[in-house]
């Protein structure tokens, strides 16, 4: 017969393992540049029907959204590359982390989650992609690419010293990251040190050149074109007008394009360009990029290419601007999903090295991009602005000891919440002045909580004096509606100059609402908001 004691002690038993939280897992934080959801296919076409989901294979991806979490309504609070990565370091605003434009240098004298992880115990690296112009700070070693870094034959400063390393960039991070995954996770056993590795990929940020195994994916296909892809703005303000990112006009043709047959030529550099094709400043950019593949590279990039480029040439004379912008749209897209299929075979191994570690069950593995893109969405390429194809970032989770797999979340998380994620998932104290929440309520519960993660979120992008001239602005979006204020644009009568989209009715944010009789209550509560946010998050007038 059981003692009263001890049946007390069985009984209790579940209770107490089921209060007992999970051991401290390993965080695995990969990260790609520019990469839109609607080039992913477990978000098919959730965002616009730009391109027919059969068309786009990402199962490295769509592995850790199958197994975790897919969160639809991510988004950004500064769409460009350099602010958003110190966001998501901080937890704060880039008006709070005084990263504001990619001209700015971080201060890694201040507080990051990196650090925070390192004094609860955690080894922390970083592999790729840094871009915020200061050395890193708070990571036991870091492996990164100077600058922006290069696709072919990069320079990386490793722990402080520079590094040329040879072939493509996506393979050299992902080869770099294998070996330091099985490093930490051999300590992690040693020592019971769980360790935060982010992998962060160049790829596939402008120009879009992939590794020579992808050349030749989608040749002979026809990427649907995007609805909007000759919008002409007439639903919106002449915001839109103002940017320099339109696929017909801005986009260069030998840099972005490939198109000049004297740099394509393996051989003859001084072969002559395309009829009717005329050299524009970023040509001799791209002919320093083609000298960097080895030849075997430039043999076979001009082998798959030519064919097309000749055809070109032979049509270019007869062909009307609508003709001449498809065809730039079918270069581009293609090179660009391209350029981020490699990406995905890095998500797929490093998943499987997961596995084969054995380490898988208590790994959080994330996977996002620095900000959303325009995929030819409003004739556009890059990013900037607070557009849905911008605005939004794809974002997939997975822990298996917390999270159930295939969860999906509709709330309104952002990348303002990457950092207190990863420390109450540490077991470290979130201090105070974060402005981010942590997002493992979400994974807990399947995706939503009683309560809505978030009312709103707020962005606000400051690089007007950019490439693409897009204009300052700032906003407030809600599950359904979206408020954009521009703030050196004024109307007629000296207010800014508003936009307003319903996004459930419009998707495509091509009719403004703005300044409407039928939707001034609207307004009003989306300015209130708007206000509101300002204040909470501390924003400069």
């Amino acid at each position: 017969m059981l003692s009263p004691l001890l049946a007390a002690t069985l009984l209790a038993a579940p209770l107490l393992a089921a209060a007992i939280p999970p051991a401290r897992p390993n965080i695995l934080f990969i990260m790609s540049d520019d990469h839109g959801k609607q080039a992913i296919s477990c978000y098919g076409s959730s965002l616009t029907p730009s391109l027919a989901p059969s068309l786009i294979m990402t199962p490295g991806i769509d592995r850790i959204a199958r197994e975790g979490m897919r969160f639809d309504r991510s988004s950004v609070t500064n769409a460009i590359c350099g602010p958003s990565r110190a966001v998501m370091l901080t937890g704060k605003h880039s008006h709070i982390n005084g990263f504001v434009t990619n001209e700015n240098k971080f201060d890694g004298a201040q507080q990051t989650f990196p650090k925070l992880l390192q004094a609860a115990g955690y080894r922390t690296e970083i592999i790729g992609k840094w871009h915020l112009e200061s050395d890193p700070t708070g990571f036991d070693h870091w492996d990164v690419l100077v600058g922006q870094g290069d696709y072919w034959n990069p320079t990386f400063i490793v722990d402080g010293v520079k590094t040329k390393r040879e072939g493509h960039v996506t393979d050299i991070i992902h080869h770099e990251a294998i070996e330091r995954l099985d490093a930490l996770a051999a300590g992690a056993k040693e020592r019971g040190q769980p360790f935060a590795l982010l992998v962060h990929h160049k790829a596939p940020h402008r120009n879009w050149m992939p590794q020579p195994r992808y050349y030749q994916l989608f040749n002979g296909i026809k990427i649907p074109e995007p609805a909007t892809l000759f919008d002409d703005y007439a639903g919106r303000s002449v915001a839109s007008s103002m940017q320099k990112m339109q696929v017909s006009r801005d986009l260069s043709w030998d840099y972005d394009l490939k198109v000049s047959t004297r740099h394509l030529h393996p051989v003859d550099p001084a072969a002559p360009a395309v009829p009717g094709v005329k050299p524009d400043p970023l040509d001799q950019w791209m002919a320093t990029e083609l000298s960097r593949l080895p030849l075997a590279a430039r043999e076979a990039m001009h082998a798959s290419y030519a064919p097309e480029n000749d055809a070109l040439a032979a049509a270019i004379g007869s062909m009307d601007a609508r003709a001449l912008t498809s065809w730039k749209f079918q270069r581009y897209a293609k090179d660009y999903l391209r350029t981020a299929q490699g990406v995905d075979d890095s998500v797929g191994a490093l998943l499987a090295e997961l596995d084969r570690l054995a380490i898988a069950d208590n790994t959080l593995v994330v996977y996002t991009s620095d900000q959303g893109w325009f995929l030819g969405e409003h004739g556009w390429f890059d990013k900037r602005w607070m557009y849905e194809e911008s605005f939004r970032m794809p974002l997939v989770l997975r822990w298996p000891r917390v999270a159930a797999a295939g969860g999906v979340s509709a709330e309104l998380v952002q990348n303002l919440d990457f950092a207190p994620t990863f420390l109450e998932a540490a077991g470290a104290a979130i201090p105070a002045d974060l402005q981010g929440k942590s997002m493992l309520p979400l994974l807990r519960a399947g995706g939503a909580t009683d309560k809505p993660f978030r009312e709103a979120a707020y962005y606000r992008f400051e690089e007007s004096n950019g490439p693409h001239t897009v204009p300052r602005h700032e906003g407030v979006a809600t599950a359904r509606y979206k408020l954009i204020r521009f703030l050196d644009l004024k109307s007629a009568d000296g207010s800014p100059v508003l936009e307003l989209y319903d996004l459930e009715a419009d998707p495509d944010e091509r009719t403004s609402l703005a300044d409407r009789a039928d939707h001034a209550a609207l307004q009003a509560e989306l300015l209130s908001k708007l206000e509101a946010l300002r204040a909470q998050y501390q924003a400069p007038r």
